[in-house]
């Protein structure tokens, strides 16, 4: 069937979406993003280059294009109400409205919805809308916190008392965000993610991956987008057991029910990102779209066609055949400019080297007379696919170490020293 796909955003997890989204040959791309991606631009019919934001000109290209879909990638559109105003005016997408959103956009929401329905893996928490409250709530209670900010921080913005910061360091923070956060029970244990096909009512999971956070080698450093990701074979991993899964994916579920019967069905793609505790899974937060990068992973092993899942998903018909995936190990390395992320270092030229091993998704990547140089973010991914995460690693690995020029990359993602550290970690909390 011949369609129209307008995909939203141009990072690495929008190429992820574009390359998977072009594999049919039916479907014609067209791409709104802020900054031109090179491999966005080579497989789209059509680019337009605005803030993603922007959603007055995002929805008169729509209508220009005659696009039939449109696929959000990043958060802030969401929040900004694109989906809204494109269904208006009759196209459907993949991507929640800004109230359903709001199960990302509004950590306290996300909270209290949770508590409100009764839902499990909700860690103990409080909300607070002025600093005098919440610097009394820090004061006042000995056991680590985690400080979040309600509103989105592009990932960043959770801060850890006991270890990253002290209490003194707490407070401070808490006053610059004006006291608007959640002061959560700091979870220990093992962070895994569940992503979904979401059509309202049905839910049908992907791969389990593992993000890592951390801007260098040993999971040091501070907290960044993400700096690359792992998935196995099995679509499990080895520190979380039938039982967690199961628990994590009732959860998601649980969730959706609950946002179908406050009035806000959610369609499009739900992340749950859980910590596996000593008492099982715990939700860290949900996202209202793709992980970047754990879109890559998935996306580079689905083998069913990504544009029948956006008509099942716009449609509610979702159904299990609907999302296959092969069965391999994937492990994606995420290059980034010198100085990431506190003083990313711009303009610089890179080189990319004989990369024929993985799979390349371009991100925020300026190319000029067809030559590459950094901008402010992360620059590009490799993905390597293979029957093993030894051979996985080994792909990504040879391609992300061919990259010229001042970048870095973190060389431990998808090694199996990290992961049995994983492992160790589980069984000593357990």
């Amino acid at each position: 069937m011949d369609m129209k796909i307008l995909v939203v955003g141009g990072g690495g997890r929008e190429h992820a979406i574009v390359s998977a989204l072009a594999r049919n040959s039916d479907t014609e791309i067209f791409s709104v993003m802020g900054n031109r991606n090179p491999g966005i631009s080579c497989l789209a019919r059509d680019v337009k280059l605005c803030k993603e934001t922007d959603i007055s000109r995002i929805v008169s290209y729509a209508r220009k294009t005659g696009v039939d879909y449109a696929f959000i990638g990043p958060e802030a559109p969401l929040e900004a109400g694109i989906v809204d105003q494109l269904e208006s005016i009759g196209i459907d997408c993949v991507g929640p409205t800004r109230a359903a959103a709001r199960i990302e956009t509004d950590k306290a929401f996300c909270r209290d919805m949770m508590e409100l329905h009764r839902i499990d893996g909700c860690p103990k928490y409080r909300v607070f809308q002025d600093p005098e409250g919440a610097i009394s709530f820090i004061n006042d209670h000995e056991e680590d916190l985690a400080i979040k900010p309600i509103g989105l921080t592009g990932g960043k913005g959770v801060r850890i008392m006991g270890e990253q910061v002290d209490r003194a360091g707490a407070i401070a923070y808490v006053k610059s965000l004006g006291g608007s956060v959640v002061l959560e029970e700091r979870l220990i244990g093992e962070e895994f993610t569940l992503q979904a096909f979401v059509d309202g009512t049905h839910l049908i999971p992907m791969p389990l991956v593992q993000d890592h956070k951390r801007a260098f080698d040993g999971d040091l450093g501070p907290n960044t987008g993400g700096m690359g990701s792992y998935s196995m074979p099995d679509h499990m991993l080895p520190f979380v057991s039938e039982t967690d899964y199961k628990k994590a994916l009732a959860i998601m579920k649980s969730t959706i029910a609950a946002m179908e019967r406050t009035g806000h069905p959610y369609k499009g793609i739900l992340y749950g990102q859980f910590m596996n505790t000593a008492r099982g899974p715990k939700v860290i937060e949900f996202n209202a779209r793709f992980g970047d990068p754990e879109a890559m992973n998935v996306l580079s092993l689905l083998s069913s066609d990504l544009s029948d899942i956006v008509v099942k998903i716009t449609t509610g018909t979702l159904c299990a055949a609907d999302a296959r995936f092969d069965h391999e190990a994937t492990v994606c390395k995420y290059i980034v400019p010198t100085g990431y992320p506190d003083s990313p270092a711009q303009g610089d030229p890179i080189t990319i080297g004989n990369h024929s091993s993985a799979l390349l998704y371009y991100a925020n990547v300026e190319e000029r007379g067809g030559k590459l140089s950094t901008l402010s973010s992360r620059t590009l991914a490799f993905v390597g696919v293979g029957p093993t995460l030894e051979e996985a690693e080994k792909k990504a690995e040879l391609s992300a170490s061919a990259v010229k020029g001042r970048v870095r990359y973190r060389r431990d993602i998808g090694t199996r020293a990290l992961l049995d550290r994983r492992i160790a970690h589980m069984k000593e909390l357990r």
